[in-house]
């Protein structure tokens, strides 16, 4: 029988075919710490100065263009003497560039106008730096979140732009959106072009993750634009997993030069079927792309960074493989309701004999045709190929992409699991094996002791509900969920399908 391995296991399983696009690691050598210690002690501060002098200049400028516009003015696009002022702004947001190491930014192809192509999509997005582009750009109309124009001083070098701003708390901010994308887009060239990351989030630059509609809908000519950092060193990536943003921004600071690269792809223009179905339209711009970047596509999506940021809390080792287990679930049409509302009758059958089954019987309880989506998420727990699983690690990670509930009565369900031979408590090895099997948890004998208030090598229920209660970052890991119709408003999904 043919395997697809879905996630990585840290000793027993392969690196996935497409790796995990929201992680990112420096390994720093000795001869890179002491050039960062020196870099940071003659060259840092000097490099601070003269950004804080392009910075605070381009700051004033954009102030001055931007200022005493009518409402009327705020809906069309800069003219006059404040258009003026954009090749001076544009100039100054470069020298904070130049200030900081950038030394170097490399233009291939060819940028057509705003009557031929109003819409540019960049990608990939993966750092702050990204800002560049826009600035090579000249400044032009970018789609971003509404929290960047509160940024002191770059909120106003933003606003310059004449941004379209998406809030992601707002229920209406989506369709906003949309129509003054559209309104823009269809203006005959009249607004500038409007630059979007239709990644919507940033990646590790190893694959294209899946893009947002936006930029599809006004089925509009669209110029992809690809961008590279060709350097030694990824200091760039600031992500979910890894490095902060400071310290992105003081290892950059740190090189002796900077180098980016920006290439002008050819115009896609969407198909009488693509205006119909703007994620196929969305889909064939991403694999243009991907393609001349050279790395995958992925399913991957924003939505997931949520269930990234669970993980994380839960101190997770492998965030890769919660959003894989509920990708491969959107690949078998189990819905997140579904999934909660079958959860209590997985536990029961996760402790009858001795909760190991084929990829039959798995078939069977899930009441699903074996299929190459089964397989995957059947093999994410068989790990000597045995064709045998523990089904309570499926109904551990099943719990992960539910919703929680964390109520005694879920904290009761999650006990039995660990207490697989109905003891009334559960041992050292018991916690181990499921901890350490479903997730690679280390540290499981100080989880352990933590627990075990009576130093009595058991953990029972009470002591058990004690600890969950009292640290909510354990709490997930400890509960499984089943739809709980009387608390209603905790049952708030951490994953929901990307757009």
């Amino acid at each position: 029988m043919k395997r697809n391995i879905g996630i990585p296991r840290q000793t027993s399983l392969a690196t996935p075919v497409v790796p995990n696009p929201f992680v990112h690691q420096i390994d720093l050598t000795n001869v890179d710490k002491i050039r960062i210690v020196l870099m940071s002690v003659f060259v840092v501060p000097v490099r601070l100065i003269f950004c804080a002098i392009f910075l605070l200049s381009g700051f004033f400028l954009a102030t001055i263009a931007l200022a005493f516009r009518s409402q009327e003015e705020k809906q069309k696009p800069l003219c006059g003497w404040r258009n003026m002022l954009r090749p001076v702004v544009v100039l100054l947001c470069r020298g904070l560039f130049l200030a900081g190491g950038f030394h170097w930014v490399t233009v291939k192809g060819k940028r057509v106008s705003a009557a031929e192509a109003p819409i540019l999509t960049l990608v990939p997005h993966s750092a702050y730096f990204d800002a560049l582009p826009v600035v090579a750009l000249d400044l032009t109309t970018i789609v971003a979140k509404s929290q960047a124009e509160k940024v002191p001083l770059f909120g106003t070098l933003m606003e310059f732009t004449q941004p379209v701003y998406v809030n992601r708390e707002d229920p209406n901010s989506r369709q906003n959106t949309i129509k003054e994308i559209n309104r823009r887009a269809q203006s005959g060239g009249k607004w500038p072009q409007i630059i979007i990351f239709p990644e919507g989030t940033c990646t590790n630059r190893k694959a294209v993750i899946n893009f947002k509609s936006g930029a599809f809908y006004p089925c509009m000519p669209v110029q992809p634009v690809c961008i590279r950092y060709p350097n030694k060193m990824d200091t760039y990536t600031w992500t979910w997993e890894g490095p902060g943003a400071f310290a992105c921004f003081w290892l950059t600071l740190c090189n002796f030069h900077n180098s980016m690269e920006i290439e002008f792809l050819p115009v896609v223009v969407p198909n009488e079927e693509e205006k119909n179905d703007v994620k196929l339209f969305a889909n064939k711009v991403r694999k243009v792309m991907a393609e001349s970047l050279g790395v995958p596509t992925t399913d991957h999506s924003f939505d997931d960074c949520r269930l990234m940021k669970q993980a994380g809390k839960l101190k997770l080792p492998l965030s890769t493989g919660l959003v894989e287990f509920s990708k491969l679930h959107s690949k078998l049409g189990l819905k997140l309701e579904d999934l909660q509302s079958m959860l209590e009758k997985y536990s029961s059958i996760a402790q009858s004999k001795t909760g190991v089954i084929t990829l039959d019987e798995f078939a069977s309880y899930l009441h699903l045709p074996k299929s190459e989506a089964l397989e995957q998420v059947f093999a994410l727990y068989d790990r000597n190929g045995s064709g045998m699983i523990d089904f309570r690690e499926y109904v551990i990670g099943l719990s992960l992409v539910s919703s929680p509930v964390n109520t005694e009565e879920t904290i009761k369900l999650a006990f039995q699991l660990f207490d697989e031979e109905n003891k009334g408590y559960m041992s050292r090895d018991d916690l181990t094996r499921i901890l350490q099997n479903a997730f690679e948890m280390g540290n499981v004998d100080e989880l352990f002791e933590q627990v075990d208030t009576k130093n009595d090598e058991k953990i029972t229920y009470d002591e058990f509900k004690d600890y969950a209660v009292s640290h909510p970052e354990y709490a997930k890991l400890f509960t499984t969920y089943r739809e709980a119709k009387a608390v209603p408003e905790n049952g708030n999904a951490t994953h929901s399908k990307s757009e």
